[in-house]
């Protein structure tokens, strides 16, 4: 029956178990051959990077040997090289030896030679100093003589120009800068309730004015008066006018306020432009550009100590045409350098740098001439003082700044600033006297010749201006000049 069945199922062939082990028996015997392959090779691998890494560390070891090597022969290398720096240091040290005993020989020989000379001579080494001192003072004097004779040969030989230029720096040393304005111009107003409609609802009318002005109102305790502020004096002049209507007319709001500064504008832009054509036309200088004489006629609300300096400008023309024609300078470049030599002060609150420069600049942008540009920049000597006109025109703004009752200044000021320069000076030591000259533009300091020398009085200049610069409000410059001199006299009997 099982015989029927296996038959029946399995088709009469071999056993399946029989089959499934036979295969199994045929895989771990494949496996293991497999296996023993695999081993083999992973030896073969082995033995093959053993045999890389020992050839890898010979090539190191190697290496290392000839490093070591090297730093061996570096070793004995730097040991020789210590060895002959010491020898040659002994040697050096011999050698400084032996020069010390050979420089004790030469001075030992150097005073026994003196000594000779001396007894031979029958002079001591200071008796021939001082007739050798005597001898070259001689030839020194006979020299400063010929010097003397030569430069005086040629100083006749120069000619007018020389003379000319002596006598322009000799008016010169009048020369005064002045710098200080005023600021602030005041207005009246007909009673104190005025000054709470010039402030208006909440300030309005105050911030409106100031916008519009470019100035600043000051409404304080002081009775019946306002006060309009800026360094600007055009615009000073446009808030002075503006107010002074608005007060005249009593309707003081924003849109009146901008409605009046409009025309206080344009009519303070007329009257420039009128004074500066006017100022021309009495200084004789016609054809300078409209754009120049625009900003030349701001001057005409710009004062000095009180001076206005659009007449001041024209007075300083005048005064410059006349040295001019006495000194047969160039009259043409003097007339216009003396109108225009402050025309930077119209416009130095809106451009940098001293009036004197500005001027200059603006001189040369409107296409006049080097000469007159050159006596614009130089008439405060902040650019040194090359021609003749140039002196002119500085002496001539010296002579109508400085002229009695031109500025003004009390007496008791002027005094006190005099007195606190010669103070100052006198206060340092080795100075003999001191002297304000000028107005107080220059110092003159006496020092004692014998406890000061020229170095020294160089120093004493600097510490002077400083010490002056530190304690001391003043307008302009101060020249500090230090005078150190020997005298010898003898009498004639």
């Amino acid at each position: 029956m099982l015989g029927f069945l296996s038959r029946l199922f399995g088709g009469g062939g071999p056993d399946p178990r029989e089959q499934a082990r036979i295969e199994a028996d045929q895989i771990i015997r494949d496996a293991e051959q497999a296996a023993r392959g695999t081993t083999i090779e992973a030896q073969e691998q082995t033995l093959e990077l053993r045999g890389d890494m020992e050839s890898e560390i010979r090539e190191m070891r190697v290496d290392v040997q000839k490093h070591e090597d090297r730093l061996a022969k570096r070793d004995d290398s730097i040991d020789r090289k210590n060895q002959d720096l010491d020898r040659q240091e002994d040697k050096l040290r011999d050698r400084q030896q032996s020069l010390d005993d050979r420089l004790e020989e030469l001075d030992a020989a150097v005073a026994e030679q003196r000594g000779m000379l001396e007894k031979m001579a029958g002079l001591t080494a200071e008796e021939a100093r001082e007739g050798l001192l005597g001898r070259i003072e001689g030839e020194v004097s006979e020299e400063a003589d010929r010097l003397v004779r030569m430069y005086e040969a040629k100083a006749k030989e120069e000619g007018d120009d020389r003379a000319r230029s002596i006598v322009a720096t000799a008016i010169q040393r009048i020369t005064s800068d002045v710098t200080t304005e005023h600021t602030v111009s005041m207005i009246q107003i007909p009673n104190e309730e005025m000054k709470g409609r010039i402030i208006g609802r909440e300030g309005r009318n105050i911030r409106a004015l100031e916008a519009a002005t470019g100035c600043d109102l000051i409404i304080d305790d002081t009775p019946d008066v306002v006060t309009m502020s800026s360094f600007d004096p055009v615009r000073r002049e446009i808030g002075r006018l503006t107010l002074s209507r608005l007060v005249a007319d009593g309707r003081i709001h924003p849109a009146r306020i901008e409605e009046q500064v409009n025309k206080a504008t344009k009519e303070v832009q007329t009257n420039i432009r009128e004074a500066a054509e006017e100022a021309a036309l009495d200084a004789k200088t016609p054809g300078l550009p409209k754009e120049l004489l625009a900003t030349f006629g701001r001057l005409r609300y710009r004062t000095s100590y009180g001076q206005n300096q659009l007449r001041h400008a024209v007075e300083a023309c005048h005064l410059s045409t006349m040295i001019a024609e006495e000194l047969g300078a160039d009259v043409e470049i003097v007339r216009r350098g003396g109108l225009l030599h402050d025309i930077g002060k119209a416009v130095d609150h809106e451009v940098d740098g001293t009036h004197a420069i500005i001027g200059g600049e603006l001189a040369r942008r409107f296409k006049l001439s080097e000469g007159v540009a050159h006596c614009i920049e130089a008439h405060h000597e902040e650019v040194e003082t090359t021609t003749v006109e140039a002196m002119i025109v500085q002496m001539a703004d010296s002579i109508s700044g400085g002229r009695p009752g031109a500025r003004r200044e009390s007496v008791e000021r002027y005094v006190e600033r005099l007195r606190s320069l010669e103070e100052i000076a006198n206060s340092f030591d080795g100075v003999e006297q001191s002297f304000a000259i000028q107005a107080g533009r220059e110092v003159r300091v006496l020092v004692n010749p014998k406890t000061i020398n020229d170095l020294d009085s160089m120093r004493l200049a600097r510490d002077i201006s400083k010490t002056i610069e530190e304690t001391l409000q003043y307008p302009g410059q101060i020249r500090i000049t230090v005078l150190r001199e020997t005298r010898a006299s003898e009498i004639a009997r």
